[in-house]
């Protein structure tokens, strides 16, 4: 789906077709619209390629007139509708610029092109293809933060839950928020090392106030990539502190239950010795004697056992 917007009294009004200055929107492109990108808009193959693989990383590059960047953005899967253990994921998003336009490419409608269409990301001019791009930038980092803090309090919640109840749902959600956030550490040291490189200004031309949207864009960055690092840290240990929990307490019901098992198993050598067609045996002749030396034997190996903490 192609979609074509400009900049009109600061908001974002839809068009027809494209016109000089304006932002061209490309969801999952048909092979049609892949055409019309490459052969009446002159958008390089390459870099329209490079944002439908969804496994491609990070990166920026030039090619005569035009400049791709890759980055990476948050996104959240729809756990209701899908067997999947991963909640957050990540996924790429190509910026090219073109000397008139603009162009997104993603492989699926996120959230950051949504914001952009209804004007919920302030500041937008479309004819400033480089200030465009650090701005939606700066967004996708602050929404990396506003997950970070979304998985941290999850986790907190299913710990909680875990004290409680050691089921396997709870260790497999921590186990998935654990993944989501390697996924978020690996896409935004990813991410730094592009914004590092449009810093220098090798790629495109920064003027002051670029400069400094991008420095913001680079703070916010770090600041994600440190509290990824920090969760990940904080989580690992959670998940090692139950593993060794959930051991202990599969030893403590193995423990009750061979305690069980030993004192069942007095009434069995009892009436087994009873049993023999042998003779001596005390009080052979009296019916009521197995039964009494039983529950003798019983309670003493139940208060032994007890003494010994092996029921607790």
């Amino acid at each position: 789906m192609i979609s074509f917007y400009k900049t009109v009294d600061n908001r974002i009004v839809s068009l027809e077709e494209p016109v000089s200055g304006c932002w061209i929107s490309c969801i999952n492109p048909t092979e049609k619209e892949f055409s019309y990108l490459t052969e009446m808009l002159d958008f390089e193959e390459d870099f329209i390629r490079a944002a439908l693989d969804s496994e491609e990383s990070s990166r920026i590059e030039k090619e005569n007139d035009q400049v791709l960047v890759v980055i990476d953005y948050p996104s959240v899967n729809d756990m209701e509708n899908t067997d999947a253990t991963i909640q957050y994921t990540t996924m790429p998003m190509a910026f090219i610029t073109h000397k008139e336009y603009v162009l997104t490419v993603c492989l699926e409608e996120n959230t950051f092109i949504t914001e952009l269409e209804n004007n919920r990301i302030k500041g937008i001019q479309t004819p400033l293809k480089t200030q465009f791009i650090l701005k939606v930038l700066l967004a996708i980092a602050k929404r990396y933060l506003v997950y970070l803090r979304q998985i941290d309090r999850i986790s907190l919640r299913t710990e909680k839950t875990l004290h409680k109840s050691m089921k396997n749902k709870e260790l497999i959600q921590l186990l998935g928020l654990e993944k989501s956030l390697v996924y978020f550490s690996t896409s935004l040291k990813s991410n730094e090392s592009t914004i590092t490189k449009i810093l220098r200004g090798k790629y495109v031309k920064l003027y002051e106030e670029d400069e400094e949207l991008l420095e913001d864009v680079l703070i916010e960055v770090q600041q994600a990539i440190e509290m990824s690092n920090i969760y990940t840290n904080i989580l690992s240990g959670t998940m090692d502190a139950f593993a060794s929990i959930i051991s202990n307490n599969l030893n403590i019901v193995m423990k009750v239950l061979t305690s069980l098992t030993i004192v069942m198993a007095v009434p069995n050598i009892v009436f087994g010795f009873y049993g023999m067609n042998v003779s001596g045996i005390p009080f052979s002749q009296v019916w009521w004697a197995p039964v009494l030396v039983t529950a003798v034997f019983c309670i003493i190996v139940a208060i032994i056992l007890y003494r010994k903490n092996l029921f607790k």
